[in-house]
């Protein structure tokens, strides 16, 4: 998609750890786009002031410029401000001028050297910011790809599909730039692809990938193979195998029972489809919901690498994996609203997307407070002894 990747991979960045790498410091190795003339604010504070705006709850310009000129004394203790603060027309304009790729290259930098030994599930998803799109100017709504690591509650990296593309092409892209080793990477089926086993492997990491009627075949043999083989057992038998776990999930008058089924003994599914890398075994989750006296359900099957995996160890891997949905991408169009944004001109949308992870990658990580993502939002932008702390707590270089 970049043809930065390469720059990237070269320098090594993505295989670091070093404590010494602050986000101030990788936003100011963003290009200015602006012309060297007649430049009243500081490309760096009109960044830093747009990321701090966000934190305290701020969602578009407007918004964004009122309250950096009602904080601009706080702002002064660590901003240069040599023309005051910028109007929420510039603030727009230089976010819509600002290359994204540069900015992905300064967040991942900076999630790469924050994010230590990411351990556990990492969840790859998409999601699109609805109101982004502009029927008018045939402006389509961004589509990003993230990844989030669900032990650590961290977005680890994301990319911008391209409207030419989809996610099949972007997600070996953010692969090649994630260190993964050791870790389970977990997919939906958009996901499920040989090219993309074969990456996730070559990484040092394992795989679950959901299988569904895009790859038909594997899917056909899957399904025949559990339904005669497998759900026809005795579930304490494939218990005490640790073939069979289940987990249940009473709340709000919803009751929804998740049984998870492995299988490790695959040879004869290796053989009809040697092209999956790492193959080394199946698994299924069968879902029932019951609520207001409906009863609905499900089964999924999915593919994995690890070998011997446990039934428990799948069902958790599995749940894990809707941490991105419940922990990044709610919290994004709730806690953020995203999906109510209407910024969308130039780059502005994409650029205010970065903007929006560097808030959750924050907020996520303090701790104190026990409030929710929104909540802390609200809380940074009357409390600047708050705010101070949030924004000291994960390598900002901000004091």
């Amino acid at each position: 998609m970049y043809n930065y990747f390469q720059t990237l991979k070269g320098n090594n960045y993505y295989g670091k750890r070093e404590k010494d790498i602050l986000l101030i410091d990788c936003m100011r190795e963003i290009p200015d786009p602006r012309a060297p003339y007649n430049q009243r604010h500081k490309f760096l504070d009109i960044i830093i002031i747009a990321v701090t705006a966000v934190l305290a709850g701020m969602d578009t310009w407007n918004e964004i410029a009122d309250w950096a000129a009602s904080k601009k004394q706080w702002l002064g203790t660590f901003l240069e401000l040599p023309g005051g603060i910028p109007s929420h027309d510039t603030i727009n304009r230089v976010f819509q001028m600002i290359e994204p790729e540069k900015f992905h290259d300064a967040f991942f930098r900076w999630a790469s050297a924050v994010s230590g030994k990411v351990k556990g599930v990492v969840a790859i998803d998409g999601k699109t910011a609805r109101r982004s799109r502009e029927e008018a100017g045939d402006i389509k709504p961004i589509h990003t790809v993230s990844a989030w690591a669900v032990e650590s509650s961290l977005v680890l990296g994301q990319l911008c599909v391209d409207e030419k593309t989809n996610e099949i092409k972007t997600i070996p892209e953010l692969l090649d730039i994630l260190c993964l080793e050791g870790c389970i990477v977990t997919m939906d089926a958009m996901g499920t692809q040989k090219e993309i086993a074969r990456k996730i492997i070559h990484k040092n990491a394992d795989y679950i990938l959901q299988v569904k009627g895009n790859q038909q075949t594997l899917m056909d043999d899957i399904r025949e193979y559990f339904e005669k083989d497998v759900f026809t057992e005795k579930k304490d038998a494939l218990e005490k195998a640790e073939r069979y776990y289940k987990d249940l999930c009473k709340e709000h008058g919803r009751i929804e029972k998740r049984e998870y089924y492995v299988e490790n003994d695959i040879e004869w599914l290796r053989q009809r489809h040697p092209e999956w890398e790492g193959l080394a075994g199946i698994g299924a989750c069968v879902s029932t919901v019951t609520e207001k006296g409906n009863t609905v359900t499900a089964v999924n099957y999915a593919i994995y690498s690890r070998k011997g995996m446990t039934a428990a160890e799948y069902g958790k891997s599995e749940r894990a994996h809707w941490g991105i949905e419940n922990s990044l991408h709610w919290v994004l169009d709730i806690a953020f609203r995203e999906d109510e944004s209407r910024i969308r001109a130039g780059n502005a949308a994409e650029n205010m997307n970065m903007a929006r992870h560097i808030g959750v990658n924050l907020l996520k990580q303090e701790k104190s407070c026990k409030m929710g993502i929104a909540s802390k939002r609200k809380k940074c932008g009357y409390d600047m002894a708050y705010l101070y702390k949030v924004l000291g707590g994960l390598n900002t270089g901000i004091k």
